[in-house]
């Protein structure tokens, strides 16, 4: 996995936001947090709910699902910007995925992006119920980026989309990032096998999702990830599904964009992972478009760094009340 590593840690340097000043938010409105539940193909998804003060009923605002990197649960960066954009006036909802965190599955750490596509959509639906809510937009960090582009290509729920140093691969971008095509087919039969064994046993062929550099895990020594209090925190199983690999190598990012009709805005950085995705992505799309890069940011910084996620929010939070 060691060109996956090298393709995300570019560089963790502080660098100069390559963007004007942000505006403040109006207002760092306190925010409360309900602990919510709602159902995704037969399983009992848990969120959190995060609703500005404020807001209710009577006084309604825009609603935004918040969704995250491989392998992360609501705590990890749906939670970061949960809280911003809470802070911005919006109704923010994280949540765990089947098979993630608290919610249910019948495996454990599956990254199958069929299934998370259609838990984000069931996010937008129930989301679009709560009396709270006047509209619902779409806010994809890194991997889940390509889900909530496809689940916005497949349901008209939300209104707006925003992708946040989105990791959008294709099948070209996959090979140069795993091996080539050697690589990727070894890959996918490891997971082939892990199905078989899983289905055989019952038990899910799993491995540390990070671990100490030149650990037996699928991401060694990642920033992030690795950090106490960061990645690294009591909620997280820390753990990756082997059956996980063909799901995740054949599924296509930039496939979406054509299809998309909702207003889409990208914020990312050179030098953060693969910008070439985002790049092929952002010319395929037709529908209304906006991009930000930023200079200096690596895919780590958008999940932490305070100038990053700042910078990131702000932009985002005025797209979608601009529409």
């Amino acid at each position: 996995m060691k060109n996956l590593i090298k393709t995300i840690a570019a560089t963790s340097a502080m660098g100069t936001l390559g963007v004007s000043a942000a505006a403040e938010p109006t207002a760092a409105a306190p925010y409360s947090i309900e602990r919510v539940t709602f159902a995704s193909g037969g399983e009992t998804l848990v969120g959190n709910l995060y609703i500005p003060a404020g807001v209710d009923g009577a006084h309604p605002a825009n609603g935004v699902v918040v969704t995250g990197a491989w392998t992360t649960i609501k705590e990890h960066m749906p939670a970061t910007y949960a809280a911003a954009m809470a802070t911005r006036g919006q109704v923010a909802l994280a949540f765990d995925f089947r098979t993630w965190g608290e919610s249910g599955g019948s495996t454990r750490s599956f990254e199958n992006p069929a299934i998370k596509i259609e838990d984000i959509i069931a996010a937008g639906e129930f989301l679009s119920t709560r009396t709270e809510v006047r509209g619902v937009n779409g806010l994809g960090i890194c991997a889940s980026a390509g889900y909530m582009a496809t689940a916005a290509e497949q349901s008209q729920t939300f209104e707006t989309i925003a992708l946040v140093a989105p990791w959008l691969h294709d099948k070209e971008i996959v090979n140069a990032v795993y091996g080539g095509e050697d690589g990727v087919a070894g890959l996918i039969e490891t997971g082939r096998n892990a199905a078989a064994t899983e289905a055989e046993t019952g038990e899910p062929q799993l491995i540390p999702a990070t671990g100490p550099e030149g650990s037996a895990s699928l991401m060694p020594g990642a920033p992030y990830y690795t950090e106490e209090g960061l990645g690294m925190i009591p909620e997280w199983e820390n753990t990756f599904n082997l059956a996980s690999w063909e799901g995740w190598l054949t599924f296509d990012g930039v496939r979406a964009a054509p299809g998309i009709t909702q207003p889409l805005i990208i914020v990312h950085s050179e030098d953060a992972a693969i910008p070439q995705g985002a790049h092929r992505f952002y010319d395929a799309l037709t529908a209304e478009k906006k991009e930000l890069w930023l200079e200096g940011v690596t895919q780590f910084d958008f999940y932490h760094r305070e100038d990053a996620v700042t910078a990131s929010s702000d932009a985002v939070a005025d797209f979608f009340a601009s529409h």
